[in-house]
């Protein structure tokens, strides 16, 4: 989506790192060099625009801790990004970012969007998220 999302990862990777006792900054300069796990889901919510809005917000802050801003005031359409656990034990940092559109009277288009950072052991962390957080969204 934008390099924002691989900042994000890496200073989560780093933090993580440093939290241990590893030195954080190998630890983000290694980050921005390895491969993501993207996956995006398409939704069509039937609920008005500003409805739609709040419950994506809703079900994403409880996932996780909301980062931005995210640069983007296009009327009929908002961005909500945040930063979640995935993969083993949930230590994998994981950005998910909505993007909410509106469609008609009383249903709005959702793009789910989770990118993660990949190791050695592929965990498809970003498509797990997406996954989970898609059915959470559609129940």
């Amino acid at each position: 989506m934008d390099d924002h999302e691989d900042q994000i990862l890496a200073d989560e990777l780093a933090a993580l790192a440093a939290s241990v006792g590893a030195w954080g900054g190998l630890t983000r300069f290694v980050a921005k060099l390895m491969r993501k796990n993207v996956h995006e889901i398409d939704l069509v919510v039937a609920l008005p625009f500003e409805d739609t809005v709040e419950r994506v917000a809703h079900v994403l802050e409880r996932a996780g801790r909301r980062v931005g801003p995210v640069s983007e005031r296009v009327e009929d359409q908002r961005t909500i990004r945040v930063v979640t656990g995935g993969g083993a034990g949930g230590m994998n940092p994981v950005v998910v970012t909505a993007l909410v559109t509106k469609s008609g009277a009383s249903d709005s288009q959702v793009r789910l969007r989770a990118a993660a950072k990949e190791g050695l052991i592929r965990q498809r962390a970003g498509e797990q998220t997406a996954t989970r957080l898609a059915a959470l969204l559609d129940t």
